[in-house]
């Protein structure tokens, strides 16, 4: 159990942070404390997953990667516990292994549809966008990128540093310049925290004014998404809880005690309407927001019921 706490504690202060790395992470997890679990009844073993399974998805209520990840990795039909612990084993293994190919395939699929030449706008630190960048780059197009700051946790640092290693011309701009710089980009690739039955993103704040901007500017904005970040409690009418974090990412608590009328906001995501989405590159092919419903249903697997 120590170990699943160690985990939930890096996911929940973003040591380990991403939507893909956290479901990986939860995977991994629960994987581990299944193999270890000690139990003698069905009953206890049941009881001691659901523990550590709610643990790890109360870290970071947004990012709906996290809940698709330990629902999928968890998930067992054996009556005897030997059996039980050896499908939580596999199902976590193949989590694992699919996100990792999941990445790759939308590489190889977003790719495409960079043109040589093309300058492209970023947000935030996305693995399944910088596939796409990292693919097209290597494949010999002559690309360059903007990258945001993305604050308050300016996630975009990790960003540059992931384009300088492959060698792509990268400038990083204040997340407030993305308007500014719009006339200059051709594209938009942002990458997802959750996408709702209806298509609407879920993604870092300040992704809505990227997609605002791109709107304007008639550029297309791309969002590139493993297929368990899509909502399945979405189809039921439940909404996605937006995590507010501490006010200290934003300003020293000393400053703010000499304040008394002063509160801090800090979301750490906001919501791109679909309309504003012009494709969802994920590892089973580029869909339109429309489709995400299909999404849920269809290669999630979930049942109205269970949700």
């Amino acid at each position: 159990m120590q170990k699943v706490k160690e985990t939930a504690e890096k996911i929940r202060t973003m040591e380990i942070r991403g939507a893909g790395r956290i479901a990986k992470a939860a995977a991994e997890a629960i994987r581990d404390y299944a193999a270890e679990l000690e139990v003698t009844s069905m009953e206890e073993f049941s009881a001691k997953i659901k523990e550590v399974s709610d643990l790890l998805i109360s870290t970071r209520p947004t990012a709906v990667s996290l809940p698709n990840a330990v629902k999928l990795a968890s998930k067992y039909s054996s009556d005897n516990v030997e059996d039980a612990r050896q499908e939580i084993i596999k199902n976590a293994n193949l989590f694992i292994e699919r996100a990792d190919r999941a990445l790759e395939k939308i590489g190889k699929i977003g790719s495409r549809r960079i043109q040589d030449g093309d300058v492209i706008m970023t947000h935030c630190n996305s693995h399944a966008a910088l596939s796409i960048i990292t693919t097209a780059f290597e494949s010999g197009k002559d690309i360059s990128v903007y990258s945001t700051e993305s604050r308050p946790r300016c996630q975009g640092i990790l960003t540059i540093r992931h384009l300088n290693d492959f060698g792509i011309p990268t400038t990083l701009i204040v997340d407030s310049a993305v308007r500014y710089y719009m006339k200059d980009v051709d594209k938009v690739i942002v990458g997802a925290d959750a996408i709702a039955a209806n298509g609407a993103l879920v993604n870092k704040i300040g992704t809505s004014q990227l997609a605002l901007a791109a709107h304007e500017a008639r550029k297309s904005f791309m969002v590139a998404a493993e297929t368990f970040k899509f909502s399945p409690s979405t189809i039921v009418g439940n909404p996605i809880e937006i995590e507010e974090r501490d006010a200290e990412e934003i300003i020293d608590p000393a400053i703010l005690k000499e304040l008394p009328h002063v509160q801090v906001r800090n979301p750490a995501f906001d919501f791109t309407p679909a309309e504003y989405i012009d494709m969802i590159v994920t590892d089973i092919g580029i869909i339109p927001p429309a489709m995400a419903y299909t999404v849920i249903k269809e290669h999630l697997g979930w049942e109205l019921g269970e949700i």
